[in-house]
């Protein structure tokens, strides 16, 4: 099973490839796709819609995990996280990948054991978890190994748990 994490941004999407079980994860390739800053927001979207959408087509994921969406402080950045998230969840469906969910609290427990957890404590411990020689940069793609991550951990549980083969 390949797991395509992604953290999503209007400016930088993290993306990180894992294959595993829920007791060991080995990592295929990691990465970001940057819009360009100044661009319109439609324009930014179809970069980002195109740049997964071509991470698809390359590696063939069986799953593409998310964070799942929070409350920020500015309505309008919300919104356009909205909008970045969904252009991910159409390029996975178009593709035929299966897309699951995942809340910050849950990732960054599930990675570090602590669900307050600061992005260079979640670095730190994905490079540890996937026995990376160098810490994944950037920020984003860590946080997108991570979120792969416990998608692993906790769907290969629920699979097992189930009594279910794949």
């Amino acid at each position: 099973m390949i797991t395509l994490g992604v953290d999503p941004g209007t400016q930088v999407t993290g993306y990180g490839l894992v294959t595993g079980d829920p007791r060991k994860q080995k990592l295929i390739g990691f990465g970001a796709i940057r819009a360009t800053a100044k661009a319109p927001l439609a324009d930014r979207l179809a970069q980002i819609f195109e740049g997964i959408r071509q991470v698809i087509e390359s590696a063939k994921p069986d799953h593409l995990a998310l964070e799942e969406a929070f409350f920020a402080k500015n309505a309008q950045n919300a919104l356009k996280l909205g909008m970045v998230r969904g252009v991910i969840i159409l390029a996975a469906r178009r593709a035929g990948v299966e897309v699951h969910e995942y809340s910050p609290l849950l990732i960054k427990q599930t990675v570090t054991g602590y669900g307050r957890a600061e992005k260079e404590q979640v670095r730190e411990m994905v490079r540890r978890l996937l026995s990376m020689k160098d810490a994944p940069e950037p920020l984003d793609a860590s946080d997108a190994l991570a979120t792969a991550i416990t998608h692993i951990v906790h769907h290969g549980s629920a699979i097992r748990g189930a009594g279910t083969a794949r």
